[in-house]
């Protein structure tokens, strides 16, 4: 069974799944892939894994780095789950690249172009917590966000990582 709960955040609504005990989904409204994967069989309801997650999404937004992640439990190809798991080393305040997170993986044995990693960064179903903002552009420049560029911009500058490069 699916249960979803909604949320405020200081950069809008965001919708949470989870399975009843780890969070699948976290998504700003009208995102790009907003709810994907979700059934008409999701049900409303308040679990402590969406508790946990209000507060590490308030520890965040209030400029914290949080000390917990809530139980994860993204849904896709062993590809796009092994590019979320190189999401999670980016820390907090940093970036990299699609290139890098690229080059990481063939080091793993894991056969991934560029292209392939921003397909599975666009995919991301558990956004801000498994950080898809802190990957940038070949040249640095803030380019493609599910959420939207305006959202991936106030993230990365609330972490102090903004990029001075202009935005695509």
């Amino acid at each position: 069974m699916i249960y979803t709960h909604d949320i405020q955040t200081p950069l809008g609504s965001v919708l949470l799944a989870s399975d009843g005990k780890s969070l699948t989904g976290l998504w700003f409204e009208g995102q790009k892939f907003f709810a994907n994967g979700l059934s008409d069989r999701a049900y409303q309801k308040n679990l402590p894994v969406f508790d946990s997650t209000a507060l590490w999404l308030s520890e965040y937004f209030s400029g914290k780095i949080p000390t917990f992640t809530p139980p994860l439990a993204p849904s896709g190809s062993d590809f796009r789950r092994a590019v979320w798991s190189a999401l999670l080393k980016v820390p907090y305040g940093a970036t990299t690249t699609y290139g890098e997170i690229s080059d990481a993986l063939r080091a793993q044995g894991v056969r991934a172009s560029a292209q392939a990693v921003g397909g599975a960064v666009a995919h991301n179903p558990i956004s801000v917590i498994i950080p898809c903002h802190r990957i940038l552009g070949a040249d640095g420049i803030l380019t493609g966000y599910a959420g939207g560029i305006d959202k991936k911009s106030a993230l990365l500058k609330l972490e102090g990582a903004i990029n001075k490069a202009p935005a695509k």
